[in-house]
This record gives structure tokens, sequence and C-alpha cells, in this order.
């Protein structure tokens, strides 16, 4: 295979020669200055920083969401909301069968079972019970868990500082995943009070004390 300087005056002026030779480039100054893993992690991280003395970078490109801005934070947040809102309210029938199946399995055999005597006795609208707290809650959750996911690891790799996300990045992100798992839930639960108190999961002795 030819090397680059060739393929690059091979190819003259062509779009991909400003890239080729910004390669070779690069290439050279790697091979010259980073000889061991202790100056490639000290590389990794000065690029990382290269923004400023935060530990995690802003985005480069124009016009595009700055990392860890307000706005980053509130489209993550949007993110969650479509993602797990959306998702929780469509597998909702199949949450109705599942807790009818919990707490009569004696009347629901099964999940087909369950579905047919489901609509035979209710209707398509029974398949559907709880659906609005199922999209509050989960949009809430999501919203919770996305948003300060985001948050909370740009917040304790800034504490940690470099050397110790160097040796610990994955224990300081789920540190971080817990913390924004702990918010989430407690946004989500209110909501699913309401499904189990106005029965909307399963019959109305699901109510009275059997948990699912």
């Amino acid at each position: 295979m030819a090397p680059l300087p060739q393929l690059t005056a091979a190819w003259g002026a062509s779009p991909f020669s400003a890239a080729l030779a910004s390669m070779g480039g690069r290439k050279q100054e790697t091979d010259e200055q980073i000889t061991s893993p202790a100056q490639l992690k000290s590389a990794v991280f000065a690029a990382m920083n290269s923004g400023g003395s935060k530990v995690i970078p802003a985005a480069p490109a124009e016009g595009a969401i700055k990392m860890y801005s307000p706005e980053y934070y509130y489209t993550c947040a949007l993110g969650g909301i479509v993602s797990c809102g959306a998702t929780h309210t469509a597998v909702t029938p199949l949450d109705v069968v599942k807790c009818n199946i919990q707490t009569d399995p004696q009347k629901y055999k099964g999940i087909s079972q369950g579905f047919r005597i489901l609509v035979q006795e209710q209707g398509m609208a029974g398949l559907f019970r709880g659906w609005l707290p199922t999209l509050m809650g989960y949009s809430a959750q999501g919203a919770f868990k996305f948003g300060l996911y985001e948050y909370f690891k740009k917040t304790y790799s800034d504490m940690a500082g470099e050397e110790l996300v160097a040796k610990y990045q994955t224990l300081i992100f789920l540190a971080g995943s817990a913390s924004a798992e702990f918010f989430a839930d407690m946004a989500l639960s209110p909501f699913e009070a309401v499904k189990v108190r106005r029965g909307y999961l399963a019959a109305p002795y699901f109510i009275s004390g059997r948990v699912y």
C-alpha cells in the first residue's frame, strides 16, 4: 500500500488531499511524542480539556448544542420523555394483563387467555386502563433519568479530576447513573400510586394488600 504522502501527491488537489496530509502529519506527531500508555492517557485528557478546565469537552460544531449547557440538559430530558413515556404507554395492555395474572391466576392462566378475557369483559378500552398516569409517570422518570445522568456524570467527573476519572471512569459514571435513577424513581412513584389506588391495573381487591 502506498504511503500517505505518495497517495496525496497522486491525487493532487482532490478533496481528500488535505485530509490525507493531516492524517500523515498527525500519525508522525503521535509516533514521535507518545511512547507509553501513560503519555497516551495524558494526551487523551489534554484533548478532552482543550476547551477549559472541564474534564468533559464542549461540542465544537458551530450551531450545535453546547455540551453540558442548560439547553443540552433540556434536550436530554426531552429525549427521556419521548423514549420512556412513549414506550411504557405502548406496552400498557401487557402491563394490565400481567397484573391480572398476578392477582387472579385462577382466572387469567396465561398472556393470550388474559388478553382474550379482558377484551371480552371490558372491550378494547380495558387494555389501556391507566394509560394516562403511565404516560405522565414514565415521562417524568425519563426526563429525570436522562437529564440528571448527564448532569451527575459531568459533576462527579469534575469533582474527581482527570487522574481519578482515568482510573475509575466506569465507577464515576455508575454513581451518576445511580444518582439520576434515585430522583427519577421519586418522580415516578406518585403516578404508580395513582394506578394502584384507582385499580387501573387489576381487580379491586388488588388494592387491599396484594403486591405485584
